[in-house]
């Protein structure tokens, strides 16, 4: 045992002593590493060896001991069965003592007991037994046994009468009879003494064996590093500079090479610090003459350099002077003509305006164009994430784009992919652009057939979503040239003065840098005369609390509809618009079908029926039209035509109702919900309240100061005017407005200059101050924003940036006042619950869309239970970035429905989390926010109960 103890220090000692070589390595020298490689092996071999043996022999004495006690005594147990049969204690007592002696070397006492533990004779009266009884209860041992001590072995062995045998009755065997024991003391010392003698002579041989290995190292080391720690200083001085240091001394074998070496190293060195220190003083020569070449060089080029800074800031000036001075007047062509165009005109009249608009659009694009890519140009394009609905945007920018569709007679459809997320976060208003901008292209290069736009989406992870929007047309294409270049500023596929298409030549580029900036991609493939493919990827985020929710139509359920569409697209994408709301549809192809199919008689609730409208094909459509009504008393038409002439013609033929091409979901479902038998009185703009604010309207054309002044008289109760800056501040030192419109050009005083004179003069300082400008280049909505405006809008001016500036700005208890007289006719409702849920403001945000309203509002209710569950786990962890981002989500989906005092308290909120005020300190507005959703968790149900049947009603 102390051995082992012993061999486990000095293992412990080793492993410390080479972890801290290693650990040292790479510290280590040379002779470092001859003291390691040669005394290290030897000294650990050594140890090995010596433990290795010593431990050998440390059992083997252990056993040999072990073995001689053993031969002692249980020949001892065999003799004493007959003295202890017979009671013969002196027998006994000779026979135990005379083996005592014969061994006394190791044998310190021998005793035999009886079975009852009591001594029959002992060799040595004189010592201890007790250690030597087996202990009282104990069983005698069955064989030999023996219990180690420090200094002595005590081994016992049964005595067993072979002659007697005892009977187990339960086991029906028969057992030996033991009949005693004897025990026999063995001493230690002469084996532990050799057992050390061991141990101390292997260990003593390999500490010799260690010293020569040691001796040799130090030898060697002599003999080898001390000649190399001679051409290492040599080497050091050498890398100092100091050339002229040779390894001197007779060397034998590879050092004598290495001193060659180095020695010849020494004088090649010197050799190319002579050559180049030459070639140094003639390359300064030539540096100064070539700095002086720089030096003048540099001064031309500071030069150009502030001629082309001077150059892009007059770029700059001139675009947005003429930004300003192209929109000013487009502000007032665009805005009278939206004017007039809601008055009583003729066709002609309507016509002819209807191209001024068109005109002006087309103009007012190009110049959006050109100010959309120098923002691109300069990378201060911001897109903007902000809640929306991708279904109803898409068809908007589409039927926007239809009449240019119909009046070439090209087939216009849409197909949403199913199952694809509808709620997100986006910019709408960027995907609608380079969405018009694919479409616009498809429609001018094509002359006949179709232009086919397919929306799908794919999942990238469980919080975004990769949409793929692809248009695909029968036009005339490109070939491989025009293919190259398409991408390309200001490049047009037909550049020859005689060409068919007009243009920037800067849509696609901005389409495809657009793309770019939403994480997407844009990319087409064309083959000549067989038409183009474009597709346009983007990401949005889903949003959590869904500004729209999927709506199903009971009343349509199991509606049976004949479906004639010659064309594959168009007809796929309304049967399956149709079947998502469980609609039975039949669908056929030709007349053919047609015909065989009404000749099945079988029961039909709608018809719908797509169909040219040519001047040759109006008589065949009215001929179809009279053939299917006394079977299908409903019938819908989908023509290429907006005209409501030609759709009061179809309608006197017989026809229920007549679509325009692209089928949409919203105009379909108005024509196949059941309606209301009473008559409703549609909500107009004009039948919308207008606000009782006074609004101060400052610019210094007549033509823009007349349009904004009509258009916000049809918002607001009254409208004052100013000319210029310096009359809008005489007004304002004299009355108090609500808001002020303030043009920024002007003459006497520009419109910030009287914004401070305004602010300084504080009668209507606190009055929200609005910029109307035609700069619209980068930075200057940030500027004006700097100097202390409110907001910024550019022209042309239309209603909804106006509406949107009112509503932002004006008191919320002056939009929210009720006018019975002037709301929409809705049976047995009012149209305005509670303060806490607007229904006004519901249709005001929703641009009057009734069904749009309501699923706002419910799928605003339908998150708040999520929504607060989540803030205040938020708040309970004191994760102020999330409470931030979930009253942020809240805010945004407020922002689109009517509750107008949960969006009051999460602004309230959200602004002071920004500036970065803590949770604690909002701790009456948290509850103020909480207090908000409980009231209108519970009176939101009521109040969706009354309006859930209004879209089957209007």
């Amino acid at each position: 045992m102390q051995l082992t103890q012993g061999n486990n220090v000095i293992v412990f000692i080793n492993v410390i002593i080479l972890h801290q070589v290693f650990n040292n390595m790479q510290q280590m020298s040379l002779k470092d590493w001859v003291v390691l490689l040669t005394l290290v092996p030897t000294t650990v071999i050594g140890l090995c060896i010596a433990s290795y043996f010593s431990y050998s022999r440390y059992v083997e004495l252990e056993e040999t001991l072990l073995l001689r006690s053993h031969s002692i005594i249980e020949p001892l147990a065999i003799a004493s069965i007959v003295p202890i049969n017979n009671d013969d204690h002196q027998q006994s007592h000779q026979l135990i003592s005379f083996t005592h002696r014969s061994h006394s070397d190791i044998v310190k006492n021998i005793i035999v007991f009886n079975k009852q533990h009591e001594i029959f004779a002992t060799s040595a009266y004189h010592q201890d037994t007790n250690n030597m009884r087996i202990k009282a209860g104990a069983q005698i041992p069955k064989s030999t046994v023996y219990q180690a001590f420090d200094d002595h072995y005590i081994l016992r062995t049964p005595i067993i009468d072979e002659t007697q045998q005892v009977t187990v009755i339960d086991d029906q065997k028969s057992n030996p009879m033991f009949i005693g024991y004897i025990v026999i003391k063995i001493d230690r010392h002469k084996v532990i003494f050799a057992q050390r003698t061991q141990i101390f002579i292997a260990f003593s041989i390999a500490a010799l064996g260690a010293l020569f290995s040691l001796f040799f190292a130090i030898r060697l080391i002599r003999n080898v590093t001390k000649p190399i720690e001679v051409i290492v200083a040599a080497v050091e001085h050498i890398r100092q500079g100091k050339l002229t240091i040779r390894v001197e001394g007779d060397l034998v074998g590879e050092l004598s090479l290495l001193q060659n070496g180095v020695n010849a190293m020494a004088q090649s060195l010197s050799d190319y610090h002579g050559d180049m220190q030459r070639n140094i003083d003639q390359a300064t020569i030539d540096l100064r003459e070539s700095l002086e070449q720089f030096e003048i060089q540099n001064v031309e080029l500071d030069l150009s350099k502030r001629q082309a800074q001077d150059a892009n800031r007059v770029k700059s000036e001139f675009l947005a002077n003429m930004s300003h001075e192209l929109r000013t007047p487009l502000n007032g062509v665009i805005g009278f003509t939206r004017q007039v165009l809601k008055t009583p005109l003729s066709e002609t009249q309507r016509d002819y305006l209807q191209i001024i608009a068109r005109s002006a659009d087309n103009l007012l694009l190009i110049i959006n164009d050109i100010l959309d890519f120098s923002k691109l140009d300069a990378g201060k394009m911001v897109i903007e994430n902000i809640p929306f609905v991708l279904k109803p945007s898409i068809e908007e920018t589409i039927t926007l784009l239809a009449p240019s569709a119909h009046k070439k007679n090209i087939d216009l459809s849409l197909r949403f992919a199913q199952n694809m997320p509808d709620g997100l976060t986006g910019d709408v208003m960027r995907i609608k652009q380079v969405v018009m901008n694919l479409v616009s292209n498809a429609i001018k290069f094509t002359e006949k057939g179709s232009v086919c736009i397919d929306i799908e989406s794919k999942e990238i992870d469980i919080d975004t979503t990769q949409f793929k929007i692809s248009v695909t047309d029968t036009g005339i294409a490109m070939n491989k040239e025009q293919q190259a270049s398409i991408f390309e500023a200001f490049e047009q596929a037909d550049k020859s003065i005689t060409r068919l298409y007009g243009g920037s030549g800067l849509g696609l580029v901005i389409s495809q840098r657009l793309a770019l900036e939403m994480q997407g991609d844009i990319g087409f493939s064309s083959e000549v005369n067989r038409g183009s493919l474009f597709w346009f990827t983007f990401r949005c985020k889903i949003n959590d609390q869904p500004l729209a929710r999927v709506n199903t139509y009971p009343a349509l359920a199991d509606k049976r509809i004949l479906y004639f569409e010659p064309l594959n697209h168009s007809r796929i994408a309304v049967s399956e618009m149709m079947t998502s709301w469980k609609m039975q549809v039949i669908p056929v192809t030709d007349l053919e079908q047609l015909s065989d199919t009404l000749a099945k008689n079988q029961r039909y609730d709608f018809a719908l029926i797509s169909h040219d409208v040519t001047p040759a094909a109006i008589n065949e459509l009215t001929t179809l039209i009279a053939s299917i009504k006394p079977k299908i008393p409903v019938i819908h038409l989908a023509i290429n035509s907006t005209s409501p002439n030609l759709q009061e013609v179809l309608l006197a033929s017989g026809a229920s109702y007549c679509l325009s091409k692209p089928i949409t979901e919203s105009r379909l479902l108005r024509t196949l919900l059941p309606r209301q038998k009473q008559e409703r009185r549609r909500l107009s703009y004009s039948e919308q309240k207008k606000v009782p604010i006074k609004v101060l309207a400052v610019d210094d054309n007549e033509a823009n100061l007349k349009l904004i002044k009509t258009l916000l008289l049809e918002q607001v109760n009254e409208v004052i005017v100013a000319n210029n800056g310096q009359e809008a501040l005489s007004l304002c030192k004299k009355e108090k407005f609500a808001l002020i419109f303030m043009d920024i050009q002007m003459p006497l005083m520009d419109g910030v200059s009287a914004l401070k004179a305004i602010n300084a003069q504080g009668f209507n300082d606190s009055t929200p101050i609005i910029a109307v400008t035609a700069h619209a280049i980068s930075g200057e909505k940030e500027k004006l924003l700097q100097l202390g405006f409110s907001a910024y809008i550019t022209k042309p001016l239309d209603e909804t940036m106006l509406r949107h500036s009112i509503y932002e700005y004006c008191d919320t208890q002056l939009l929210n006042t009720p006018q019975p007289e002037k709301t929409i006719a809705l049976p047995e409702h009012k149209t305005r619950e509670t303060a806490t849920l607007d229904w006004s403001l519901a249709l005001h945000r929703t641009g009057n869309n009734i069904t749009l309203a309501i699923d706002m509002l419910q799928g605003l209710l339908d998150a708040l239970p999520q929504t607060q569950q989540k803030v205040n786990q938020a708040l309970r962890s004191q994760d102020a970035k999330e409470v931030n981002r979930l009253i942020h989500k809240l805010n945004g989906a407020c922002c689109y429905t009517g509750a107008p005092h949960l969006e009051q308290i999460s602004r309230l909120i959200e602004t002071s989390l920004t500036k970065g005020d803590k949770l604690d300190a909002l701790e009456p507005e948290f509850l103020e926010f909480f207090e908000r959703l409980d009231i209108l968790t519970k009176q939101g149900p009521v109040f969706m109960k009354k309006f859930q049947k209004l879209p089957s009603q209007i």
